[in-house]
């Protein structure tokens, strides 16, 4: 089946297989802070899942793999949530942006992204033969 892409998978299983893909390489760089830090001023606590930084890292690919140039600003307000204000009204508060831009330098690292020259990063030629590949693998393990 040629011609298989990211966009073709269901995001999900897509984001959990390539989570899985950059934890077993190991060529990812986590900082030291990943199992103390809140992803938002919205959360009351640290994420559970202690590969919480691989899944955010395949979330930011599979992002930018669709839209073309994204920053930090963008990546912001897509992984944001909701604040409890208490009896207030509930508002959109945007996500870290320290924890979004540390995933974009690890994925620009290991050739995964790039600098665009009109601002933000974009996807790789390699990165996107790696996105690709992966996306393939589901496929044809949904066959079997």
């Amino acid at each position: 089946m040629a011609g298989i892409t990211v966009k073709d998978v269901n995001a999900h299983a897509f984001i959990k297989a390539y989570s899985a893909y950059l934890k077993r390489t190991g060529k990812l760089e986590i900082p030291k802070w990943v199992d103390i830090v809140k992803t938002g001023t919205h959360k009351e606590l640290a994420p559970y899942d202690p590969d919480w930084f691989f899944v955010r890292a395949a979330s930011v690919a599979r992002h930018i793999y669709i839209r073309k140039c994204v920053g930090v600003g963008a990546l912001k307000k897509v992984h944001g949530g909701r604040i409890n204000r208490g009896s207030r009204p509930s508002h959109h508060v945007d996500a870290s942006g320290a924890i979004n831009r540390r995933v974009l330098q690890a994925l620009e690292k290991i050739g995964v992204l790039e600098q665009d020259k009109k601002g933000g990063r974009r996807i790789t030629q390699d990165g996107q033969r790696d996105l690709d590949r992966i996306a393939m693998t589901l496929v044809e393990e949904d066959e079997e």
